[in-house]
């Protein structure tokens, strides 16, 4: 795949295109590069399925990196805050990312909130068809509510955090995830194994 991207580059670069392609790494590693899109609110499980999914897929061999939100904000996203306009950059970086591990071969899993239908879709349409598939990570704000150990939400709802996902700041679901997990209500192992079925079914993988 040629890629182009979506916003201008800096003055006077060219893409380098290297002698070890993403095809010949996805031979050497025994399965596709791929970006996992974990998407849902606060508390619903991502970063938790994002990691016991990389798990499984650790112990059988394959190659993955999970990109986790807090991370990401110590370093890449660091200089970013919650308003819309820095949700899509950060959003935005990590999808950048995403497509560059996958262009070393990996299988990388993200856990952001992405609140956004459109950045989503932006990420989406960095990579080619089949490359991105979105986990929708679907747990009512109730029992995120419930999971809430760091007292986010409490403190959102006094309005002691502002722009807070799902409280004074939307989150759009999924209209057509390549699959939804419902991580309020089903065990976290059954979830994983739902995760493995669809990269599996798509592809990604032979496990």
């Amino acid at each position: 795949m040629s890629y182009t991207p979506p916003h201008q580059a800096s003055p006077k670069v060219v893409w380098h295109h290297a002698s070890v392609t993403r095809t010949r790494r996805e031979s050497q590693n025994g399965h596709r590069g791929a970006i996992i899109w974990f998407t849902g609110l606060s508390g619903s499980g991502k970063s938790t399925l994002a990691h016991a999914v990389e798990e499984i897929l650790h112990q059988r061999g394959c190659r993955t990196f999970v990109l986790d939100g807090d991370n990401v904000r110590h370093g890449l996203c660091g200089d970013l805050g919650f308003s819309a306009q820095d949700r899509h950059e950060n959003i935005r970086r990590i999808g950048e990312v995403a497509r560059l591990f996958m262009e070393a071969g990996l299988i990388v899993l993200t856990a952001f909130i992405s609140p956004y239908c459109a950045d989503r879709a932006q990420v989406r349409h960095m990579v080619a068809t089949g490359d991105f598939i979105e986990i929708y990570c679907n747990a009512s704000i109730e029992i995120c509510e419930m999971r809430d150990v760091k007292g986010v939400y409490r403190k959102a709802r006094a309005g002691q955090i502002r722009q807070f996902t799902g409280i004074s700041s939307p989150y759009e679901a999924p209209e057509n995830p390549e699959l939804t997990v419902k991580t309020g209500t089903v065990s976290l192992e059954a979830c994983a194994q739902q995760v493995i079925g669809e990269i599996t079914n798509r592809g990604v993988c032979t496990l």
